[in-house]
Order: C-alpha cells, then sequence, then structure tokens
C-alpha cells in the first residue's frame, strides 16, 4: 500500500522562524510616517504593538528561536502537522503530477492562524499587556486570537467584517466561547465605526474598517495592544514554521516542490508555507515556481498598483509600500472573507513585483467547484479561502496531463471549510454570485 501521509516526530519540530528579510536582493521599502512621509521609528509602534514583535518586525537574523512555551502550545494543536498526498485526485483527473496538500486543518480552530495568534499572546503576556485587540475577516484569524487569549491568560475583543459576522456565525461562536468579545465592523463601539453606520446602516465591512475600528480601540486603553493576523513581516514569520516542517517532510520523501501554491489575503499562509522554500530560490539553489492565489472580486496583486498605502481604512496606519487596489476599495460580499483586503503583505509584494513570484485570481464560482471535486475524490471540505489555491492546482495539474509533466505541486491547506457550509448551500443551489470591479482607482497618498 502506497502511503499518503507524511509525518514529523515531535522532536523534528524547527525551533526557529524563517525571516525572508536575510535573504532578499535588497531591503524592503520602511514603512512611512504619513504626516512627515519618512520611514517610521520603530519606538513609535511600541503603543500598538508588543515590543518584541517591533523588534522581529525589523529584524534582518535569518532565523529567530521560538520560545520553549510557545514550543510547547505548538505541539499541542498538535504541530508538526501531516504532509498529505491527494492520490485519489490525481487519479481523477489524470494527471501525472504529484499534488501535495500541507494540512493546517487539525488546529483547535481549523486554520493555520494559530502559529502567530500563540506567538503574540505569549510576548504580549511577558510584556505585562492584559488585553489585545484585533480584527477579523471570515473569522478565522479572530478565533485563533481568541483561543490563544485563553491560553495565555489575557482578555480579548474583535471586530468581524460585518457580511461574515452575519454570513459566518459559527466562528463568533466559537471566539465567545473562548472568552472573547466580538462585533460586527463596523460596529458602533467606536467613533469611527458609528460614523460610518450612520452613513449606512448596513455597512458590509471590510477588512480595512475592521483595523481602524481595532487600533481605535487600541489607542484609548493603555491596557490592551493591537494584535494583526496578516501583512506585517513578524506575522509572516511566525508561519514559516509551516514551510519549514514541509521541507524536512519533502526531504523524508527524496521530493521537491516544483510548483508551490497558496491563497492570499494579507499574505500570512502563502509567506508562511512558502518562505522557507522561497530562500533556496533567492539564493539560486532551485527554480521552484511560486503561485499565489487571489479573486477576481478583491484582485490586490492581478491588478493593483505598487505604492505606498494605508494598511486600513480610516488612514490610521503607517504608510506600506505594497500592492494595493485602495484603501477606499469597497470590497464586495464574497464568502471568502479573508481574501477581502485592499493590500498585501508588503514582502509578498516586493517577491510579485521582482517576478520571483506570480499570482492569479480566480471567480468565486469555479472554486467551490473545485472545493466540490476535492470533497468527493479526497472527502475534505476546503475553506472557501484556501480553495482559491485548489483551484490552481487542478487546472496545473489538468495542464500537465496535456504536457505528459510528472511536476511536484504543493499548496497549503490552510483551513477546513465545516464552518463554511452556507457558502457550499448557496453554491449547490446555483445562488452564488461572481464579483470583478470594471475600475480599479489608486490614489497613493504620495
Amino acid at each position: 500500500m502506497k502511503e499518503s501521509f507524511t509525518y514529523l516526530d515531535a522532536d523534528e519540530i524547527p525551533t526557529s522562524w524563517y525571516n525572508i528579510q536575510a535573504d532578499l536582493p535588497e531591503p524592503l521599502p520602511p514603512p512611512l510616517d504619513p504626516t512627515t512621509l519618512k520611514p517610521v521609528e520603530p519606538r513609535v509602534l511600541e503603543r500598538i504593538f508588543a515590543k518584541e514583535l517591533i523588534r522581529q518586525e525589523v529584524s534582518t537574523d535569518r532565523y529567530l528561536r521560538i520560545p520553549e512555551e510557545v514550543l510547547e502550545a505548538y505541539l499541542r494543536l498538535p504541530r508538526p502537522t501531516p504532509l498529505y498526498r491527494a492520490r485519489r485526485l490525481e487519479r481523477f483527473l489524470k494527471t501525472p503530477a504529484k499534488i501535495f496538500l500541507k494540512l493546517e486543518n487539525f488546529s483547535p480552530t481549523g486554520s493555520h492562524k494559530t502559529n502567530t495568534a500563540l506567538a503574540q499572546a505569549y510576548y504580549n503576556r511577558e510584556q505585562g499587556v492584559r488585553r489585545l485587540v484585533t480584527e477579523t475577516g471570515a473569522g478565522q484569524w479572530g478565533t485563533a486570537l481568541a483561543f490563544a487569549c485563553s491560553i495565555f491568560g489575557l482578555r480579548c475583543r474583535i471586530y468581524m467584517v460585518r457580511v461574515s459576522y452575519h454570513q459566518k456565525p459559527g466562528r463568533r461562536t466559537i471566539a465567545q466561547l473562548y472568552g472573547a468579545e466580538i462585533f460586527p465592523s463596523p460596529s458602533d463601539q467606536t467613533d469611527f465605526g458609528r460614523r460610518l453606520l450612520m452613513e449606512n446602516p448596513e455597512h458590509p465591512g471590510t477588512l480595512g474598517i475592521a483595523i481602524s475600528e481595532a487600533i481605535e480601540d487600541t489607542l484609548k486603553n493603555e491596557d490592551t495592544r493591537y494584535s494583526l493576523g496578516s501583512v506585517l513581516n513578524h506575522v509572516l514569520l511566525h508561519q514559516t514554521i509551516v514551510g519549514l516542517e514541509a521541507k524536512r517532510q519533502f526531504e523524508k520523501i527524496g521530493l521537491y516542490p516544483d510548483v508551490i501554491c497558496g491563497c492570499i489575503g494579507g499574505g500570512s499562509n502563502y509567506a508562511g508555507f512558502s518562505y522557507p522554500f522561497m530562500m533556496d530560490r533567492l539564493r539560486g539553489e532551485a527554480e521552484t515556481e511560486f503561485v499565489a492565489c487571489e479573486s477576481k472580486a478583491v484582485p490586490h496583486t492581478t491588478r493593483g498598483i505598487y505604492t505606498y498605502d494605508y494598511g486600513d481604512t480610516a488612514k490610521m496606519t503607517p504608510l506600506l509600500k505594497m500592492l494595493t487596489i485602495g484603501h477606499r476599495y469597497s470590497c464586495p460580499p464574497i464568502h471568502a472573507g479573508g481574501l477581502r483586503y485592499h493590500g498585501m503583505a508588503p514582502s509578498i509584494s516586493y517577491l510579485i513585483k521582482k517576478g520571483y513570484m506570480r499570482s492569479v485570481a480566480y471567480h468565486q464560482n469555479e472554486v467551490f467547484e473545485a472545493a466540490r471535486i476535492l470533497a468527493q475524490t479526497e472527502g475534505l471540505i476546503i475553506a472557501p479561502e484556501t480553495a482559491h489555491s485548489l483551484r490552481f492546482v487542478i487546472d496545473e495539474a489538468l495542464r500537465c496531463r496535456k504536457t505528459g509533466e510528472g511536476k511536484v505541486i504543493a499548496m497549503n491547506y490552510s483551513g477546513h471549510g465545516l464552518l463554511d457550509l452556507g457558502a457550499y448551500e448557496q453554491f449547490l443551489m446555483g445562488k452564488l454570485l461572481d464579483y470583478e470591479p470594471e475600475k480599479i482607482e489608486v490614489s497613493s497618498p504620495i
């Protein structure tokens, strides 16, 4: 019988995170203070983030040690997670390609997000912070931080994008079970939220708006710090536990990926999976193809502009050099709520701009059709966000069938879709709508 799972033992778990900033050809453009247009001093961010996270944000060390308490928490998720070969999907597609999924769906909240949530909660607790505030789109990040705060004894408040708050009641219930407060964003809890609700009581919300509310809340409470689930360097750093494990697993079976893909909202899951392999590409030691997959409704990298923009809608963040469709973009209410963000992680934006990585975009219905194929072959119910990369995997495997190439295709299975069954019901009933903006306008602040 052929093995489908490749495991690592507990003592094989990586003990350091990988920092891609050590291997980039040049430093990333620095965040700018929007009032002076000069690089932001790291100490200015200490009112928002834990000090150690700011240190990691600007670090150029190649590896950063994972604290013992965080490692212990990882092992209980459990980590390491399996690398799975989707043989039944391969047979269904009649492809010579080998398809591998890194299974991040086993954590208590069902996604990769716990990898950074645990680290951030730990560093904040060590600093004496008592309360964390955040935003969430589809709810994977919010539930992960709620879980992490329960582990490390912190209070947690979450601003959840309003359309997802109503689409996905299961995730808000999970956050509440872990002890978190959770509000639909825009909310009546902040000045910015109340202003938006006055203009439009049915505002669907966006991640940019929810970020603004979370930051406003943070700045009004001295015992509070903000926690972000994607985009920033330290968040992507923590997720590299995924790719570092996968690299060891491929070594065990004597293979190396020809193609590595993942979905992108802010970039954390794909960066975490791909960056340990991207290190080899940057050093000239591999020719792997890297493909980032997004929604055509929110085409931040396929149609975005590489420029400085705010990370939030209310313009409370520093300016980040990134691929963006503009902080004022009103994201359509697609079910892949984690992809409804106007910008992209600066490091992923840089890699796409420089040609080390490319991106593709898909409509909602073709993504859900890919998810149905996976369910009927492998029995896996995938998150709508993750299904975007699955769409690419299936298309690439079909290309391999035509060319006869036996490529090794690897994707990060970043979360399950067991709390997204309402979306799947709409798909099966033919009620899902496809969205694509006719025009993208980006007005850069500089």
